[in-house]
């Protein structure tokens, strides 16, 4: 249980002045006034793709719960107070050990508890063909199947599966594991226009780091990145890292997106938060860490992944675009949280600050950085 406390600064959305009243690790009142000083009040981050980060994989060759809570630390830290682990495309018994994992963190561990309300599996029904594929094994990319789906659901909550609409029964799959309880995104996909408006159609509602995992080269139009944008019925996931997406393809997504259907992720992997320098990964090899946080394969060049937190990702929307502290805040707590109430009907909290929620805060400097993690009331890292 915690005191009573008062966190004071600006709103994001309005400029003004806000005081939110903290008394036993919930809010108990926000005040807001005509002027503002301090820093920017945010609500906790909001993470629906999370690999890993400071050491410790999601998918690693043995997972473990030990893992999960030392993410969950290392994130709540960075001001990432809800987060997705994102299990990647495996056999069937890693994947089901890693959801695993995951699950018994969660019943073993109240901030794992608070902080992840289900997980994201990426796979393994997505393109076989290089490039779209990513760096998901080839030999374990197989055909959806929703039936598999469902047996992943014994070993823990399921929030979104990605998928690559590709093939002729992709639609009635989808519409199989929608009707089961769990959402589908698209992503790491090679499927034509009409494919992707199809899996839609079936019941699709998210795309997954839209405009990565997908062919170097396209069509002008049309092609799967403009049917994605233009259907009002898909919410995006974007990843803001600054490698992934140039500042220019950001910003003219987020704005196609509008002001709701956009969300920001940081598609954080293990190597997230570490040092620069080089390192050797269970998935793709070695790999070369810059100071700028960029993540790639010595040979090629090609990103292994994204090594930043998801305060990174709003101070580098920010700073290196035209779009602004505000929606670079909205992008990170309010979206993805209504995506998760959307998810959980209504069962798990995020992204707002409102009396009765958890009171999990990001205290921001002017330019979007992170000053002060606020988790359950209690400033942390």
């Amino acid at each position: 249980m915690t005191g009573a406390r008062v966190v004071a600064g600006r709103d994001p959305r309005t400029g003004g002045g806000i005081r939110v009243r903290i008394e036993d690790a919930r809010i108990i009142a926000v005040e807001r006034d005509g002027e503002g000083k301090g820093p920017w009040i945010a609500p906790g981050l909001v993470d629906l793709q999370v690999n890993g980060y400071g050491g410790d994989d999601v998918n690693a060759a043995e997972p473990s719960p030990e893992r999960i809570s030392a993410i969950t630390a290392a994130l709540a830290a960075r001001g990432v107070t809800t987060w997705t682990p994102t299990v990647i495309t495996g056999t069937e018994e890693e994947i089901c050990a890693r959801i695993a994992a995951v699950t018994a963190a969660a019943l073993g561990d109240p901030a794992v508890a608070a902080a992840v309300p289900f997980v994201h599996v990426e796979g393994p029904f997505l393109s076989p063909i290089d490039g779209p594929r990513g760096v998901h094994d080839r030999a374990a990319i197989r055909p959806i199947d929703a039936e598999e789906v469902r047996r992943w659901t014994a070993h823990g909550r399921i929030g979104y599966v990605t998928v690559s609409p590709h093939d002729d029964d992709a639609p009635a799959q989808i519409a199989r594991i929608v009707a089961g309880g769990v959402a589908v995104a698209i992503g790491h996909t090679h499927a034509a226009p009409e494919r992707i408006a199809h899996a839609v159609d079936a019941g699709a509602s998210l795309s997954t780091h839209l405009g990565n995992g997908i062919s170097a080269e396209l069509p002008r139009h049309p092609n799967p990145i403009w049917t994605q944008l233009a259907d009002d019925r898909l919410r995006c996931g974007l990843i803001g890292d600054g490698h992934h997406l140039p500042p220019e393809t950001f910003t003219a997504m987020a704005r196609a997106l509008g002001p709701d259907r956009g969300f920001l992720v940081s598609d954080a992997v293990e190597l997230a938060g570490s040092a620069p320098g080089r390192y050797r990964t269970t998935v793709g090899g070695e790999v070369i860490l810059t100071d700028d946080g960029r993540l790639s394969y010595p040979d090629t060049g090609y990103l292994a992944g994204s090594a930043v937190s998801l305060a990174d990702c709003v101070h580098w929307v920010a700073t290196r675009t035209p779009l602004g502290l505000d929606t670079a805040v909205r992008l990170a707590t309010e979206n993805p949280g209504r995506i998760i109430r959307d998810l959980t009907g209504g069962g798990f909290e995020a992204g707002r600050i409102a009396p009765g929620a958890r009171a999990d805060l990001a205290l921001l400097d002017d330019d979007g950085a992170l000053r002060e993690a606020i988790v359950a009331g209690e400033t942390v890292g």
